[in-house]
């Protein structure tokens, strides 16, 4: 976590987030930056029993937000089933007295070209990051409706139509980008009544499990831990809604914005040359000096 430049910035203290996929990764550290403001998070993820390949359940992850100083609420769900996020959405509201944001993290990812890509791996994909995206924010939207500075954040990328981010991985990316196509639409269809609708993206990789499967080791070496990602994503949540939405934000220009100076607390090996992530935009280049270690 790096140190703003703002000590007075705005807090998540007493908000309710119900974040998908947060049992590990990039989800589970947004939940513990909030955590760290007294803010109460609802764990909304499949793994309930330890997994052989990922680490991390809804519990273990409970165990980690109340041991960061929020309110935990763990709940088993699979996002592909829509009753079940009607349950999820609601327990949580119950549970909590409403909802304040919504993060919209679990995602599938095949890296697959078009003829290696079987129907069942496409229908994942498009299954848990489009659908499942826009399902979770629809069944938010009535509490978030009721909140103060409401604010859904999705995981996903500026939209960037260059053919180089498509022909690798054509399900992959058309996946990933509906993510953003929900940004795109819902910021605009909600605007008037004040629920912010933001996207944010890291420009590097970003050592998860997900890394793990691509790369190993070797590769995480090269990448930055979710701690810049849910640092990003706390300055964007604590926003006015109204003064900010339909943005697609990556997590080193938001950082900067708000002070950050030395992005080499955020690297696994500073030493290391940073790999860059997908779908960054050729127009959007990184602060001065930041993919050194030190702006």
């Amino acid at each position: 976590m790096a140190e703003l430049k703002n000590p007075a910035a705005p807090s998540l203290a007493g908000k309710t987030l119900f974040i998908t996929g947060a049992s590990r990764g990039i989800g589970l550290a947004i939940a513990k930056r909030a955590a760290a403001d007294g803010a109460n998070v609802a764990i909304a993820a499949k793994t309930d029993k330890p997994h052989p390949k990922l680490p991390g359940t809804v519990h273990t992850a409970a165990a980690e937000i109340e041991s960061a100083g929020g309110h935990a609420l763990p709940i088993v769900c699979d996002i592909r089933d829509e009753d079940a996020i009607e349950a999820a959405v609601r327990q949580t509201a119950e549970h909590f007295g409403g909802i304040d944001i919504c993060v919209n993290n679990a995602s599938a990812i095949s890296l697959t070209q078009t003829t290696d890509t079987p129907a069942k791996r496409y229908d994942l994909m498009h299954q848990i990051n489009g659908r499942g995206t826009f399902l979770v924010s629809q069944a938010c939207i009535p509490y978030l409706r009721q909140a103060e500075n409401p604010h859904v954040l999705n995981l996903s990328p500026p939209l960037d139509f260059q053919p180089k981010w498509f022909a690798p991985h054509v399900a992959y990316s058309i996946a990933k980008y509906n993510m953003s196509l929900c940004v795109l639409g819902m910021a605009e269809e909600f605007r008037e009544e004040g629920i912010a609708f933001n996207a944010l993206w890291p420009r590097t990789g970003i050592a998860t499990a997900a890394i793990d499967l691509i790369g190993g080791e070797e590769l995480r070496q090269h990448c930055r831990t979710p701690d810049i990602v849910a640092d990003a994503a706390h300055v964007i949540l604590t926003r006015p809604a109204r003064e900010f939405t339909g943005q697609f934000c990556m997590d080193d220009r938001i950082l900067a914005e708000a002070g950050v100076t030395d992005f080499s607390v955020y690297a696994v090996d500073p030493s290391q040359e940073l790999w860059p992530d997908f779908f960054v935009p050729d127009d959007l280049p990184p602060p001065p000096g930041s993919m050194g270690g030190v702006a």
